[in-house]
């Protein structure tokens, strides 16, 4: 019985780490391209917009890292996921304070 719910839960856990893997991703690509649309049109909300879009890809991957704890066995892998982990959540902490450094100077 423990085997099977341990099997269900890391089927439910491994997919959804591709999802959030995946919208992280794919957040990120749209946000690439409307910079780059942004660019050519000469926007300038241009870096607010691509700084909002890198927070939330960085949202959904530090989301799936978070969910990779759940099945994490091994010492050595638990570090891995903690620097990962860390250094995402810097990166996101860094996008935010980017965010309302740039809605700060719009005011």
């Amino acid at each position: 019985m423990a085997e099977t719910l341990e099997m269900i839960l890391n089927q439910v856990v491994d997919t959804s780490i591709i999802f959030f893997e995946f919208m992280g991703v794919i957040a990120i690509i749209i946000t690439g391209i409307r910079g780059i649309r942004d660019s050519i049109r000469h926007n300038m909300d241009i870096r607010l917009n691509l700084a909002q879009g890198m927070a939330l890809g960085l949202e959904f991957k530090l989301g799936s890292e978070i969910l990779r704890t759940v099945v994490v066995r091994e010492l050595s892998e638990v570090a891995v996921v903690a620097a990962i982990i860390i250094l995402r959540a810097a990166l996101t902490f860094l996008i935010h304070w980017e965010i309302r450094i740039e809605k700060e100077s719009r005011e």
